[in-house]
């Protein structure tokens, strides 16, 4: 096989090293393709080229708001001719049903057509001030950041890239990219159309490799004007540390526990539904999971119930063949599920179904593990305040919904949330007591390019998303203007 190479200033090129890695199928273990593997060195000469091309070539900064905006709706446009493409990339590379795949790379299209459309919306700002200092005019604008470095997840390989990468290019940045190891190929051809549309040389630079050289480089380096990072807590906080060097701005968007809370009035049916789609979705590989129930005790046993039947009835397979769910991304997170079923069940909760690796079939050389529901759950306990990142939910009961209310936030964590009720006036007041970023009322998991996303406490720093996504890639300057030339002595007052 060819092997697969990193975009670096204009030009794909091989790691300095010569290193290569295999890219591997998590359906079957066999190996999809081999990618070029980079270190500090290749990091370095990505983030010179950025730097060149923001601070002295400077074609794609001061690209006028038309031209630039234009381009990147290109760009929407070429991913558009090869979703199927792309969706059968993101499928074979990651593990997703393929159905899920296809969203993904709509919501791409879709993300960046939203910021090609704010590049020329109105923003800065006139102020009234005071004249003191005579008669003054103060206004702001907006200004690209800089070199901006931006680190992915491997759950979601092409949308977790283009929700960084579409604001960061619209606002004028030079960027360089790192993906997971996991799970790259969608984002290199990715790449391979940013260089058919003909981004400017050095605007936009794609490295592989670990994270633990490459991303600690991308942190610490003082060429590095800002840091943009989605992932666990753990990363997060040494990316912070390391980003302290030259105070670069940085956003974090990190890990989750997240609180489904239902109470006994809500639509039964449509909880479970959603509370599935909760949690399997995606194989449960979704920092926003609704990884905890929080049930109103008296429906719990009929909830639980009717849950278990919904899990069981899931269809496990070749992602390519549209199941309900595919296999975990990799083996060794596979086996670290599987872990944290063994602890569960070691610390008492009651295993409700699932709890093993699946293997019937075409299934026995992949990753894949079936729908998993612990019942009888106390917050001491492992799964329960641990995130997991895959298809394991824990349940849990309350009598109040003052007690709802404190076992949701019971965690250090603080992304996602939900309530289910009928009760509107309930539904508002438990959803403004819940302490996190992104929540829903009797539904789970939808999401949008035109409103913010992140999270509070160790979920994360800054939004992504939105005009606040546009603006987590910005710069604000103040200039004050004097409007009567000349000098007023500050001793004259």
């Amino acid at each position: 096989m060819d092997v697969k190479k990193m975009y670096i200033d204009g030009c794909w090129v091989e790691s300095e090293s010569k290193k290569t890695r295999a890219s591997i199928n998590p359906a079957d273990g066999s190996v999809i393709a081999y990618v070029t593997e980079g270190d500090v060195a290749d990091a370095r000469k990505a983030i010179a080229a950025a730097k060149t091309s923001f601070y002295v070539t400077r074609e794609w900064r001061d690209m006028d708001s038309q031209s630039r905006g234009d381009l990147v709706l290109k760009i929407a446009d070429e991913i558009e001719k090869e979703k199927e493409e792309f969706a059968r990339i993101d499928s074979m590379d990651h593990g997703k049903p393929l159905r899920e795949a296809e969203c993904d790379v709509d919501d791409a299209i879709h993300c960046f057509r939203y910021y090609a459309s704010l590049i020329k919306a109105p923003h800065g700002g006139v102020y009234e001030v005071n004249e003191g200092f005579g008669k003054m005019h103060s206004y702001t604008v907006h200004e690209p950041v800089g070199v901006c470095a931006q680190i992915t997840p491997w759950n979601y390989p092409l949308l977790m890239g283009v929700w960084k990468l579409a604001p960061a290019i619209a606002a004028g940045n030079s960027i360089v990219f790192k993906p997971s190891s996991n799970c790259v190929l969608s984002c290199i051809k990715l790449f391979e159309i940013f260089e058919k549309v003909g981004m400017p040389k050095g605007s936009v630079n794609l490295v592989l490799g670990a994270g633990s050289t490459i991303g600690n480089e991308l942190a610490e380096n003082n060429d590095v004007d800002m840091i943009t990072f989605t992932g666990s807590t753990e990363v997060g906080q040494s990316i912070m540390r390391a980003a302290a060097g030259n105070v670069k701005k940085i956003g974090l968007e990190l890990g989750g526990k997240s609180p489904n809370v239902i109470f006994a009035d809500a639509d039964l049916e449509g909880a479970v539904e959603w509370a599935m789609i909760g949690i399997f979705l995606n194989q449960g590989e979704i920092c926003s999971a609704g990884s905890r129930i929080i049930i109103e005790e008296s429906i719990k046993d009929k909830f639980v119930k009717r849950l278990a039947e919904r899990a069981n009835a899931i269809t496990i397979g070749n992602p390519l063949e549209n199941p309900d769910m595919g296999p975990l991304v990799s083996e060794s997170h596979m086996n670290k599920v599987l872990d944290y079923i063994k602890k569960g069940v070691e610390e008492g909760a009651t295993l409700i179904c699932g709890g093993e690796r699946y293997t019937e079939g075409k299934c026995a050389n992949g990753y894949f593990v079936r729908p998993t529901i612990f019942d009888n759950c106390t917050d001491d306990m492992t799964i329960v305040k641990e995130e997991i990142f895959g298809p394991v939910v824990t349940v849990q009961t309350f009598k109040t919904e003052q007690e709802a209310i404190d076992m949701a936030n019971n965690t250090e964590y603080g992304l996602a949330g939900a309530v289910f009720t009928a009760d509107g006036s309930r539904a508002l007041r438990v959803i403004k007591e819940i302490r996190a970023g992104i929540t829903w009322i009797n539904c789970y998991n939808p999401c949008f390019n035109e409103a913010p996303w992140g999270g509070y406490k160790k979920s994360g720093i800054g939004r992504e998303l939105g005009v606040h996504g546009l603006e987590e890639y910005q710069e604000i300057k103040q200039i004050n203007i004097n409007l009567n030339p000349g000098i007023v002595g500050w001793y004259e007052h």
